[in-house]
């Protein structure tokens, strides 16, 4: 649909019995807010949005991309695509194609996949992840699973979402002490494992937390963008004085693309925003898990981190959400090596270090294969 990639285009699947009365709210409610009929004629002919094209349920609308210039992009681009819309009835986000202004000034990915493998050192394979549970664990003992997970070959661990500034485990301690084990791991093994800290502090701190993450010694940053924003994901991202990769975690975004008739497609979500803003890593619950996604949905969000977008870095797909070892293979068919297969609670059911140990001998001997 795509003609001119100066302008921004976005289909929506409307379920109103009022299509054309839907039509003509969506372009004025999404650009002017404001009677049409009074609106100057240029307004009216400039900035309102164009219908593109109608396909059954399907329209398809363009907007200038100069409604998009405002300080924070992230914020105003939401704003055009899912502002006043998002107040009505079975209205579903099905596709995006960003305008090549904004594509230039969102910063993308600093690290992208091949950048993450890099710091990683594994050039080929799928990447491994984990995250540090359950909550209610002191520092002292998450920091020994976080060391003995990076001996075990795992490449990226993360603090889990729900792990923040609690009396049992003090943010600040648990960021010293795993780091610090995360290293000494490293050190002893050979290998780059990355500890990622959960920013899931008040947002006046994340960026003081980021700096601090860095001085202590974390390889990369968990960023909530459900709950904090997904301009918090673009200024982590876009500082250079904090450079480390940002992973993106999908709390919060449930609540965006769980229903059929509305919201956004899990695709646009979890693949192409988190792109847009930076997440160098992008996690999801695949299907096959405890949560439900379709195969199909799976397949369009590894598609939407990857496909060509201008000068943007590819983000790494991370499929989650009760994944297990014997399901490496499956991941492996769905989204094949440039992914990070996250596999948590699972590993726990048994020694830690034996099931870890396990997972990236599977994860191995699939690369060889194929």
């Amino acid at each position: 649909m795509l003609t001119d990639p100066e302008r921004l285009y976005v289909t929506y699947r409307l379920g109103s019995a009022d299509l054309s009365g839907t039509i003509e709210a969506i372009r004025v409610e999404q650009t002017i807010e404001f009677p049409h009929d009074l609106a100057r004629e240029w307004i009216r002919e400039t900035l309102v949005g164009r219908v593109e094209e109608v396909a059954g349920d399907r329209v398809t609308f363009s907007y200038d991309p100069r409604i998009l210039e405002a300080d924070g992009a992230v914020t105003q681009f939401l704003n055009v695509v899912w502002g006043n819309v998002s107040l009505m009835d079975d209205v579903r986000v099905v596709s995006i194609e960003p305008p090549r202004t904004l594509l230039d000034s969102l910063p993308g990915p600093r690290f992208g996949t091949f950048g993450v493998r890099r710091l990683v050192g594994a050039a080929e394979r799928p990447l491994l992840m984990t995250a540090l549970k359950p909550m209610g664990m002191p520092a002292p003992e998450l920091a020994a699973h976080a060391g003995l997970l990076a001996g075990a070959g795992i490449d990226v661990i993360k603090d889990d979402h729900g792990l923040a500034d609690q009396p049992w485990a003090r943010w600040r301690e648990r960021l010293v002490r795993c780091a610090e084990a995360v290293a000494e791991a490293n050190e002893r093994t050979g290998r780059s494992a990355l500890y990622a800290p959960s920013l899931n502090v008040p947002l006046d701190r994340v960026v003081d937390c980021a700096h601090a993450a860095r001085e202590a010694g974390a390889g990369a940053l968990l960023a909530l963008p459900g709950l904090s924003s997904f301009e918090m994901v673009r200024v982590l991202a876009s500082d250079p004085s904090i450079g480390l990769p940002v992973i993106s975690h999908p709390a919060g975004l449930g609540s965006l693309t769980a229903r059929g008739s509305h919201g956004f497609e899990p695709g646009l979500i979890y693949g192409l925003l988190n792109r847009l803003c930076g997440a160098d890593l992008c996690v999801f619950v695949s299907h096959g898990g405890r949560f439900g996604p379709s195969a199909a949905e799976c397949e369009r969000i590894r598609d939407e981190c990857r496909r060509p977008l201008g000068t943007v870095e590819t983000s790494m797909p991370v499929p989650g959400g009760g994944m297990s070892i014997e399901r490496v293979g499956a991941l492996y068919d769905t989204y094949g090596a440039d992914a990070a297969y996250l596999v948590g609670g699972a590993l726990h059911r048994g020694d830690l270090r034996t099931n870890a140990s396990a997972l990236r001998g599977a994860v191995e001997r699939l690369a060889t294969q194929a």
